[in-house]
Order: C-alpha cells, then sequence, then structure tokens
C-alpha cells in the first residue's frame, strides 16, 4: 500500500502545473516548426525544422513526459489537425511511406531524454542528438518507406537516410544549443 502512496506522489509531482506548460509549449513549438519545410524531388521525406523541435523537447522535458508530449503531437496531427510536416495531417500520412518516422518519434525521443543526463551540458545533449536521435529516427522512417514504396534497403536508404544526413546532424547541433540555453534559464528561475 506504501508504494502505491509513493508512487501516486511521484506523479503528482510530474505533472505539476510548470511541467503542463512546458509539454504545451513543446507541443505547440513542434506544430509550428513543422510549417517550415520543403521537399526534395527524389523522396517522398521532407526536410523540416520539426526534428529541431522535437530534439529540444527530448532534451528539456524528462523522459516520461517527452513520450506524452510527442506522442500528443503525433495523436493530434493523426485525427487530422494539419501540423504535420508540409502542413498536413490525418491517419494517412501515418499509413505512407513517411509513416514510420511520426511513429517512431515518441520513442526517438524517449531515448534522447534518457539518456541526456542531469547536469545542463551541450556537449552530452550534442552527442545524445546526433550519435542516437538522428540514427534512431532513421530506422523507422527506412522501414516504413521500403515496406509502402516497396524497394530493397539500398533504394530506402537512399530515399530516406541519405539525403537527410548532413541536415539532420546541423538541426541536432542547433537543437542541442536551444537545449542547453532553456535549461539553464529554467535552472536560474
Amino acid at each position: 500500500m506504501q508504494t502505491d502512496m509513493t508512487t501516486g506522489k511521484k506523479q503528482a509531482q510530474l505533472f505539476t502545473v510548470q511541467n503542463m506548460v512546458k509539454m504545451a509549449l513543446c507541443i505547440a513549438f513542434c506544430c509550428v516548426s513543422a510549417f517550415i519545410s520543403f521537399p526534395l524531388p527524389f523522396t517522398p521525406g521532407l526536410v523540416t525544422a520539426l526534428t529541431i523541435a522535437l530534439t529540444v523537447t527530448a532534451l528539456v522535458l524528462p523522459p516520461q513526459l517527452t513520450f506524452i508530449a510527442v506522442a500528443a503531437y503525433v495523436l493530434l496531427g493523426a485525427v487530422g489537425l494539419p501540423i504535420f510536416p508540409g502542413g498536413v495531417g490525418g491517419l494517412g500520412r501515418l499509413f505512407g511511406p513517411t509513416g514510420g518516422f511520426y511513429i517512431g518519434w515518441p520513442f526517438v525521443c524517449l531515448v534522447e531524454s534518457l539518456l541526456k543526463g542531469s547536469k545542463v551540458s551541450f556537449r552530452r545533449y550534442a552527442l545524445v542528438a546526433v550519435v542516437a536521435g538522428v540514427p534512431l529516427t532513421y530506422v523507422g522512417g527506412l522501414i516504413s518507406m521500403m515496406y509502402v514504396m516497396h524497394v530493397d534497403l539500398i533504394q530506402g536508404m537512399a530515399m530516406a537516410v541519405f539525403p537527410f544526413i548532413p541536415g539532420d546532424i546541423m538541426k541536432a547541433l542547433l537543437a542541442a544549443v536551444i537545449a542547453e540555453r532553456v535549461n539553464r534559464m529554467l535552472a536560474n528561475r
């Protein structure tokens, strides 16, 4: 019985007004950043600023809240709000060639959040974002691209991975800078 009360207290401490506001701001950041996107002619994937917002979310929120916030973003888009890259929404996006990215994001962000550590550190954030976040993001997208487009591994990587690597590394580093500044600001309050 004591552990149930302790678990309830921990959950209550996790879902504070401050944390709920942070989650809402992170979801809003994801929604707005998704509109900053452009297509590449040889792939159904879009280059998007959303990956910056997702990484910032993972590096600012605790792991449980990260998963909930990113899953809420995906759910909002899945029910039809036009908040996915390209200004679209709906279940069709989740079952299309890029659907694996959307489905994988809550899990990728959870892993990033778990690996970020407790100290505010640009180096740690950058390492986690580049070494864990970028490659893990490609896994879901590659699988869905191969399955839906009926292509092999090399063709799938040519459409879902290779063209995006340089930009995604730069976006991961930018997200680490933003997250470090936000976390330092929040720590000084």
